[in-house]
């Protein structure tokens, strides 16, 4: 037993740690949001909106009928010099939410919404009696105005890219000339080393389709650091990489911004805002799409930590950033996570978010990666909106082509497909229009899965339904005997203007002018016939016997 004396003692060193852990707690500082009341110099922005979106930004806008908004002006700059006047450190901001985010105690925290410009001020802690773990969180799980007019149509040999092309029926829309081109993509990752010199970017490098680059958790311009993880790059090389035989992205003729958001080193809240301030850089350039494979739910501190309740689209920081993303014409697509076979099977933010497009990931055989994450958002909108290949889904990275799972990968396959249909699509159709037509064209519509949404994309007859080609093909054009042997005969009630074959591997083979084709030197199998008349086009199945 302890003597008198020592329990004494004892008691006081008790008492003196229960003091010190009580200072300790006031003391503690969280990551806050501080909203501001206003923007007083908004009219500045009015009356000259380049001063702070570009053309191509406006442009976008004004296609889609989206009228600017105050959301649109900067941040009050004095607002900003004031918080940092109070010995607040401020990197990271938000014109979009109207604030900036420092970390604060809880005595800061009333002084600051005290403040006459000061809206209120938003914690991010969620669970207030959480804290570090001990153990990094795998964040990946990478397992293993003027019509937008069409490039000049581009055979390409896919080699072992084609299965997860023509798996979405890409390559057809492809073929009839839709690759991208004119659509600008902000691919919001980890970093892009090797993008810089690797021979699988160096097509995308030569014809000058990096068009900006930065690294918004460093605040610097370095993107192409080997230090930095090469999950970005991978997702970009699904997009936009191209070996020549070997590997065909989904959109290799659309130009990029690479945008750098996520520490892989941690995973921290303010990575939230790094992947909003991405966002508003990205829709200050004007792109058309946003492709994005990260998602949060558990952070190294867990105070931080979100709930599957969270998890209904308005809740978290970054979905309300993806959402205002949307609202602006961009369409913004998302992993839906690999958690599939976790205690923790949901999908995360931002892929929870009603407006953003949430992709899913299947085999080869069309049925659901087991590691794909469930939905719906816990708002019960369904969620993934739709699905791609995400199992072995092949990829580029530095020179060579190589495959690996993840929904993180069947994003990027599914955003170079928007890419090329929103490059056929009049440029003044709305977003959530085309959205719908490609969960109405889906494999599984009008059912869903938890899995898988509305199923595997179909982006060709998408095109079709949306152009009505379908009516017009099949009133109009016809193609006989299919399957055929010696030679085919085009019946068309306009003149045919050409019809161009192409091989299993997206090869042009013959292209003529006459009805009557000669295609006796065809192997055996399966081609894509391309007839053009002066009323439009139509792309078709032929069989050789």
């Amino acid at each position: 037993m302890f003597e008198k004396s020592k329990i004494g003692n004892v008691r006081k060193i008790f008492t003196i740690l229960a003091v010190k852990l009580s200072f300790l707690a006031a003391a503690q500082t969280e990551l806050v949001f501080v909203y501001f009341k206003d923007k007083p110099n908004k009219s500045v922005f009015y009356n000259n909106p380049l001063s702070e979106l570009s053309q191509k930004s406006l442009d976008r806008r004004n296609r889609l009928g989206i009228a600017l908004t105050d959301q649109d002006a900067p941040i009050e700059s004095t607002y900003i010099q004031n918080v940092k006047n109070l010995g607040f450190t401020v990197k990271d901001y938000s014109k979009w939410l109207n604030g900036v985010a420092v970390n604060a105690t809880a005595s800061q925290i009333n002084q600051l919404s005290q403040l006459a410009y000061v809206d209120h001020v938003e914690s991010f802690v969620r669970n207030p009696d959480g804290g570090k773990r001990s153990k990094k969180i795998d964040k990946f799980k990478t397992l293993s105005g003027n019509p937008i007019t069409k490039d000049v149509m581009t055979d390409f040999n896919y080699g072992n890219s084609l299965s997860q092309i023509n798996q979405i029926n890409l390559r057809a829309l492809h073929v009839a000339g839709y690759t991208g081109t004119g659509m600008s993509i902000a691919v919001i990752d980890t970093g892009f080393p090797s993008v810089n010199t690797g021979s699988a970017f160096k097509r995308m490098r030569d014809n000058g389709h990096i068009k900006a680059t930065y690294n918004f958790v460093s605040k610097t311009s370095n993107v192409y650091s080997n230090s930095l993880d090469s999950h970005g790059a991978m997702c970009l090389g699904i997009i936009g990489g191209y070996i020549d035989g070997t590997f065909v992205g989904s959109a290799p003729d659309a130009d990029f911004y690479l945008y750098a958001s996520e520490d892989a080193a941690n995973e921290i809240p303010e990575e939230q805002l790094y992947w909003i301030e991405a966002a508003e850089e990205a829709d200050r350039q004007g792109v058309d799409v946003i492709s994005t494979s990260l998602g949060y739910s558990e952070f190294d501190d867990s105070r931080y930590d979100y709930t599957y309740d969270d998890m209904d689209g308005t809740t978290t920081f970054i979905s309300r950033g993806a959402q205002v993303a949307s609202e602006k014409g961009i369409f913004v697509l998302v992993a839906a996570g690999n958690e599939g076979q976790d205690s923790w099977h949901y999908i995360s933010a931002p892929a929870d978010n009603a407006k953003v497009f949430s992709i899913g990931a299947v085999t080869s055989s069309g049925n659901s990666s087991g590691f794909s994450s469930y939905g719906p958002n816990s708002a019960g909108v369904i969620k993934p909106d739709a699905s791609a290949r995400g199992t072995n889904t092949y990829y580029v990275y530095n020179n060579s082509s190589n495959y690996g799972n993840g929904t993180s990968f069947a994003t990027p396959l599914a955003a170079g497909g928007v890419a090329c249909l929103l490059q056929s699509f009049v440029p003044s159709e709305s977003r959530e229009y085309i959205k719908n037509r490609l969960k109405e064209n889906a494999s599984l519509y009008p059912n869903q899965t938890p899995q898988m949404g509305y199923g595997i994309l179909n982006f060709y007859k998408t095109y079709q339904t949306y152009l009505r080609l379908n009516e017009v093909a099949q009133s109009k054009i016809r193609i006989y005997p299919n399957p055929a042997k010696d030679f085919i005969i085009i019946s068309s009630d306009e003149k045919l203007q050409s019809a161009a074959i192409y091989d299993n591997l997206g090869r042009l083979i013959k292209m003529e002018n006459s009805d009557k084709l000669d295609i006796s030197g065809l192997a055996k199998g399966s081609y894509l016939i391309q007839i053009k008349t002066k009323s439009g086009e139509t792309i078709q199945k032929l069989i050789k016997e």
